[in-house]
C-alpha cells in the first residue's frame, strides 16, 4: 500500500522533468520558427538588422574565372556577420555570384543555427542595345530583362527563408546612367508582374518588391521625373529604395561642401568635421525630398536607403586636385553619421559597400569606384571599423587567408597625413 504513493511521486517528478525539458525544446523550436518567419516588414528599419551592399569580387573582372568561390564568400559572410550585418544587397542574377551567396548562407545556417543573414536580391534591368556598342534605345527595354526576372523569381522561391526583397533594376531610371537606363514604365511593368505572382501564390506573399534608384528617379529632384508612370510605380512597390551620394556631389553640386566664410577660422580638423556633418544633412535633405514627393501623391510608403557611401582613394573629381573629399577619416565620419541617423530614424541603410572591388574601374587603379569598401581587398579594416578590430570583433576571421587588421597599421597620425581640408569658396585653384 505504501508503494503506490512512492510510484506516483516518482512518476509526477519525472513528468515534471519531461515537461520542463519539453518547454525548453518548444521554446527553442519557437525561436527557430520565429527566425524563419521574419519578413521584410520585420527586418527593414530595424537597427538589429544592419544592411550592406555586397560584392565579393577580388579580381579585375567578373568573368567566370574571377567568380568568388564558396569558401571565399563564406569568409566574407562571417566577417560581415561578426560586425552586425544581417541583410545583404546583391545586384543581378545574370552571373553566378548571387546564387552562390544564397548557397553559402544556407550552408552557414546549417553549420551554425545562430548564423542569420537575409538578402535583398537584385534583378538587373537594361534598355535595348545596352552594353552592345550600338546606340542605346532608352524607350525600349532589353530582350534579356524577362529572363533576368525569371531567374530572380526562381531564386526567391528556392530560398524563401533568405530572400526577403526583390529589387527590379539598379539605378535603371536615372538619366545619367546613359549606357542602359529605361523609362519608369519598364520598371512598373516588372514590379506589377512580381506583385501579381505574389497574389497568385507563385511568390511568397510576404516578399517585398521594390526598385533601387537615385533619389531624383524617385521624385526627389528634377520635376521632369514626375510622370504618371512614376506615380503608379510609387504606389506599386512595397517600399522605396533610394540612393543618396553626398560624396559625388562634392564635385557635381559642391555648395554644401566648401568651407563657408564663417568657418574659415576653425582648425583644419573642425572644418573637416563640420563638412561631414553637412554631408549628412545633404543626404537627409535628399531623403526628405523623396518623402515629400511621395506624400504629395497621398501615398504612405516606407522609404529606405538602398545605397550611400564614401570612397577612400580617388585620383579624379573627388581627390586632392578637386573636391578633396576622399580619405578614410572622412569615410569613418560619414559611416558613423549615417548609421546613427538611420538607426534612430528607423531607416534601413544598405551602406555601399562591404569590400573594395577593383573590377569597377579596372583601367584606372586609383579610380574612386574601386575604393568604397569598409575593407580592403586583402581584408584590412578601414578607419570606420578600427574600433571593432580593437574589441576583437574579427578575432579568428580571415579574408584571402589574411587575418583582419587595421589599415595604416593602426597609426592614426599616418592616416591623417592623407586627410585634406575641403576647399573654401575663395579657393579658385580648385575647379568647380
Amino acid at each position: 500500500m505504501k508503494l503506490l504513493p512512492i510510484i506516483l511521486v516518482v512518476s509526477m517528478a519525472l513528468t515534471g522533468l519531461y515537461s520542463c525539458k519539453d518547454a525548453k525544446v518548444i521554446e527553442k523550436e519557437e525561436q527557430t520558427q520565429m527566425k524563419k518567419e521574419l519578413t521584410a516588414l520585420d527586418i527593414l528599419g530595424n537597427p538589429k538588422f544592419l544592411a550592406i551592399s555586397y560584392g565579393g569580387y577580388r579580381g579585375t573582372s567578373r568573368d567566370h574565372k574571377f567568380q568568388p568561390t564558396l569558401d571565399e564568400l563564406k569568409e566574407d559572410l562571417r566577417i560581415m556577420h561578426a560586425m552586425g550585418i544581417r541583410v545583404l544587397r546583391t545586384y543581378n542574377v545574370q552571373l553566378p555570384h548571387a546564387f552562390n551567396i544564397l548557397i553559402a548562407i544556407r550552408q552557414l545556417k546549417e553549420e551554425d543555427p545562430d548564423f542569420e543573414m537575409y538578402v535583398m536580391l537584385g534583378a538587373w534591368i537594361d534598355c535595348k542595345n545596352a552594353w552592345t556598342g550600338q546606340e542605346p534605345d532608352h524607350n525600349i527595354e532589353s530582350e534579356q530583362n524577362a529572363d533576368e526576372i525569371g531567374r530572380a523569381v526562381a531564386l526567391a522561391n528556392q530560398y524563401p527563408e533568405i530572400v526577403k526583397i526583390l529589387a527590379v533594376g539598379n539605378e535603371a531610371m536615372i538619366r545619367w546612367a546613359e549606357s542602359y537606363y529605361v523609362q519608369p514604365g519598364v520598371i512598373l511593368k516588372w514590379v506589377n508582374h512580381l506583385q501579381s505572382l505574389k497574389k497568385s501564390g507563385k511568390l511568397p506573399e510576404d516578399l517585398w518588391i521594390t526598385s533601387s534608384d537615385d533619389f531624383a528617379s524617385w521624385g526627389g529632384g528634377d520635376p521632369s521625373y514626375h510622370t504618371e508612370d512614376l506615380e503608379n510605380l510609387v504606389k506599386a512597390v512595397d517600399y522605396i529604395s533610394m540612393h543618396t551620394y553626398p560624396y559625388h556631389n562634392t564635385h557635381y553640386n559642391p555648395e554644401f561642401w566648401y568651407v563657408p566664410d564663417e568657418e574659415e577660422k576653425l582648425s583644419d580638423l573642425e572644418k573637416i568635421e563640420a563638412a561631414m556633418l553637412r554631408a549628412k544633412e545633404f543626404a537627409i535633405a535628399q531623403y526628405n525630398a523623396v518623402s515629400n514627393y511621395v506624400k504629395s501623391l497621398n501615398v504612405e510608403k516606407p522609404i529606405h536607403i538602398g545605397e550611400t557611401g564614401w570612397a577612400t582613394v580617388s585620383n579624379g573629381h573627388y581627390g586632392p586636385n578637386c573636391s578633396r573629399a576622399t580619405d578614410e577619416f572622412k569615410e569613418g565620419l560619414y559611416y558613423k553619421h549615417m548609421r546613427e541617423w538611420t538607426n534612430a530614424a528607423g531607416i534601413s541603410c544598405f551602406y555601399f559597400e562591404a569590400f573594395n572591388e577593383q573590377w569597377k574601374d579596372a583601367h584606372n587603379r586609383k579610380g574612386s569606384e574601386n575604393f568604397f569598401g569598409l575593407f580592403t581587398i586583402d581584408g584590412q579594416a578601414k578607419y570606420p571599423l578600427w574600433d571593432m578590430v580593437d574589441k576583437g570583433t574579427f578575432k579568428g576571421l580571415t579574408r584571402n587567408g589574411n587575418p583582419v587588421t587595421k589599415t595604416y597599421n593602426g597609426d592614426e597620425n599616418a592616416l591623417m597625413e592623407d586627410v585634406l581640408v575641403p576647399p573654401t569658396n575663395k579657393d579658385h585653384a580648385v575647379p568647380h
